[in-house]
């Protein structure tokens, strides 16, 4: 235990001043002598022991009756490391505008209320400390690790403007974090490194408006692997990652759960050099609302496999080149732009196109969706792409004979095609049959031949006009013709009455 005899005159003033929870200010009043960053310059008589502040928050001296005890420091350089690892903190810790020389210590502590804003650490080893309030690093410059490793937090933890540089690894480290009050990353903070907050419980939501982080190219050590964050398996109502966000660097979702809002409103999305070339990775993620109404388009894929989302918004910046939806089940779309709530079938299906090779699923889900949005026509319009695309990946004979459904039936989800086909024959037969009748098959018998009648009776495979037993050919050629027109009445008339059953029952 230090004796009061030791303490210099700076530390002097705290340790009196502690009992009352009176304000220790350091500063000189002028702005260039105040810098923080030139902290490491500041003399004796702005150096606080971090031993003085450690002896005074494990009980050192008493407070006042009818006081409230505290540490708040301003202006101060803290020499040697501030280690309060294991001690329960019953006073306020408020340091602002400090120079510290070590990163401060706090694993496994338990405190009230910690803020240490505006101030210089070369990182902060905070596992599984305990804030019944709020921790608040509001503006200040972590040049090292920020180790929240199974930290709780009952109230808010507090980045707003702070900036994290590493120079490889991860800036900070989260997992298992528990914060009840939400943890706000806003107005100009930056993290030069990978955050990972994997298996947290972000019971008051994460907030990141207008942030920028970046992951620094890896050096060959073992790191983050180009990911800026990785959120994997956290559970929280909202994560805000909108307002000019911008990513240099994976966001990494797998497995979160998020029970209200997940959106990237006008934010950019950048995979790290270095990395696996993926953007936005949404792997299994369970989500209320997703809003991706991007402000430009992602450089890197989306990765979205597996992923349920109840709504998602997207528009024209939202969906890069290569776009993984294998898996992706979603209740409704929502587009923002000219076409509104659904977006064009066309442009469906471009998006479903970035997929990688052929998948089914991503179109079977998309025409689900039209079809219980009560768009039949465009959900068999989709339905028909995904025949067209699976016509790639098979041999030169299935692709011809699909050129062949296509072009005569648009494999089943266009039925007026037969018609149409009907129509072509129809003509065909009649006029070719009235330039060469044929001969009768009992003379004197039957009703005189007529070209369109007998065409159609060809044509038809059900019942009979009379006309197709009456005559035959001499003419090999058009004896062939007939039997072509009965092998194809078969096919376009069962086409057609599959599509009038279909629209009947409103498939």
């Amino acid at each position: 235990m230090l004796s009061y005899d030791e303490l210099t005159s700076p530390e002097r003033e705290l340790w009196d001043a502690f009992p009352e929870g009176r304000r220790v200010d350091l500063r000189t009043g002028a702005p260039e002598g105040d810098r923080v960053a030139e902290g490491g310059a500041w003399g004796p008589g702005r150096t606080v022991r971090a031993a003085v502040i450690a002896a005074l928050l494990s009980g050192g001296n008493a407070a006042q009756p009818g006081a409230v005890a505290c540490v708040e420091l301003v202006g101060a350089r803290i020499g040697g490391r501030l280690d309060l690892s294991d001690v329960e903190i019953g006073q306020a810790l408020r340091i602002e505008e400090c120079w510290f020389e070590e990163a401060p210590k706090l694993v496994g502590a338990s405190a009230r209320t910690i803020r240490i804003a505006d101030s210089r650490l070369p990182g902060l080893e905070a596992a599984l400390v305990r804030v019944e309030g709020h921790l608040d690093l509001s503006r200040s410059r972590v040049e090292g690790c920020l180790d929240l490793l199974n930290a709780s937090v009952a109230g808010e933890l507090v980045l707003n403007g702070t900036r994290v540089c590493v120079s490889e690894g991860w800036g900070v480290i989260a997992d298992g974090l528990n914060a009840g009050g939400g943890i706000f990353c806003m107005h100009g903070f930056t993290a030069r490194g990978g955050i990972r907050m994997l298996g947290a419980q972000l019971s008051g939501g994460l907030f990141m408006q207008g942030a920028h982080l970046e992951q620094p190219v890896p050096l060959g050590r073992p790191g983050p692997g180009g990911v800026a964050l990785a959120l994997d398996n956290v559970v929280a109502p909202t994560l805000n990652f909108s307002g000019g966000f911008t990513s240099d660097g994976t966001v990494r979702l797998r497995g979160a759960r998020v029970s209200d809002h997940l959106t990237f409103e006008d934010a950019s999305l950048n995979a790290a050099p270095g990395g696996d070339g993926r953007a936005l990775v949404g792997l299994v993620m369970q989500v209320s609302d997703f809003d991706l109404t991007l402000a430009r388009r992602p450089h890197g894929t989306v990765d979205l496999r597996g992923a349920q989302v109840a709504f998602l918004h997207d528009n024209e910046h939202s969906w890069p080149d290569v776009v993984e939806l294998e898996g992706l089940v979603y209740g409704s779309l929502q587009a923002a732009g000219p076409n509104g709530r659904r977006g064009s079938v066309p442009g469906r299906v471009a998006w479903i196109r970035r997929n990688p090779g052929y998948s089914p699923q991503p179109y079977e889900q998309l025409a689900s969706w039209y079809r219980k949005a009560g768009h039949d026509d465009d959900a068999r319009r989709v339905l028909l792409a995904k025949q067209r695309h699976r016509r790639r990946t098979l041999s030169p004979a299935a692709r011809a004979w699909g050129y062949l459904l296509d072009g005569s039936l648009g494999y089943g989800y266009r039925p007026w095609l037969a018609g149409v086909w009907l129509l072509a024959l129809t003509l065909l037969g009649t006029l070719a049959f009235a330039a060469h009748p044929p001969l009768p098959a009992k003379e004197g018998e039957g009703a005189p031949f007529q070209p369109l009648v007998y065409t159609l009776d060809l044509l038809i495979p059900i019942g009979g006009l009379g006309q197709r037993t009456a005559w035959y050919w001499a003419d090999g050629g058009l004896q062939w013709l007939a039997y072509v027109l009965i092998a194809l009445g078969w096919v376009l008339t069962t086409a057609v009455i599959a599509g009038v059953t279909r629209t009947l029952q409103k498939n």
